[in-house]
């Protein structure tokens, strides 16, 4: 069974290494545009915020969650960015925010059993899910924001719960395009930073084999497949790797 002081744990890590990044930073420094264009650092921060919030009431209030999905959210097609903005805050009013949001939601999920479900924006999920997924967002939107100050975050074996999103999402990446989901899946053999080798899907004839960086970074779709070491083997993992995509949402652009 999963372990969610474990998975938690490692959320509450990820966290600090990206609020390592921003807190130095000045008004100019808030204003950077991020790969995301036309997403600042402000914005990626808000929009962590944002979900975070969201998360504490999906996990607290179901009922009132799903009165926000309803009104709220889709009345304004899903524009987060919109949605900070008009909140008018500056970067360290913004960083305040999502760290409440942030510590709320963090232990509204410490207790949970790891197969309880919850509401999202898509289909509900388990508790243990829902945890690695906002981890692959801290993640994700981090790397965004390392990016644009032209730094890196670190990379720890806390990408192996990203990676296991990564993988669990290769039906969906397929599905979300209008596409027909191959029946095989890709074997996938990943190298974290400590020497841990982690496989999904031994035997299957098409793979993807590397770094577990690297294909964190291509499901999260933060990096082309082809700017990366990952070396892919079979038609299903080729075609797999130009459309992965770990999160919810309409199909994302890539880089």
């Amino acid at each position: 069974m999963v372990d969610m002081a474990s998975l938690v744990a490692a959320l509450e890590d990820e966290t600090a290494a990206l609020r390592t990044l921003v807190e130095p930073l000045d008004s100019d420094g808030w204003a950077t545009m991020t790969p995301s264009e036309p997403w600042t650092i402000l914005d990626q921060i808000g929009h962590l915020a944002y979900f975070d919030e969201q998360a504490v009431r999906a996990v607290t209030d179901p009922g009132l969650f799903a009165e926000h999905v309803n009104r709220s959210f889709g009345a304004l097609g899903g524009d987060v960015a919109t949605l900070h903005r008009e909140r008018g805050l500056a970067g360290p009013e913004t960083l305040d925010w999502w760290a409440g949001a942030r510590r709320s939601m963090l232990d509204a999920l410490t207790d949970l059993d790891p197969d309880e479900r919850l509401p999202w924006y898509g289909p509900p999920m388990r508790a243990s899910s829902f945890t690695g997924a906002r981890l692959m967002e801290t993640w994700a939107h981090g790397t965004d924001v390392a990016d644009a100050l032209a730094t890196t975050l670190p990379v720890t074996d806390r990408l192996f719960h990203v990676a296991d999103l990564g993988v669990r999402t290769f039906s969906w990446s397929f599905s979300n395009r209008g596409l027909e989901v191959p029946e095989e899946r890709a074997r996938v053999v990943l190298l974290g930073p400590s020497g841990t080798i982690r496989t999904w899907n031994d035997g299957s004839p098409s793979s993807v084999t590397g770094q577990v960086e690297d294909f964190c970074l291509v499901v999260t779709q933060r990096r082309r497949v082809s700017d990366t070491s990952l070396v892919i083997e079979g038609e299903t993992a080729r075609r797999w790797m130009e459309i992965a995509q770990a999160f919810a949402g309409p199909p994302g652009p890539g880089r």
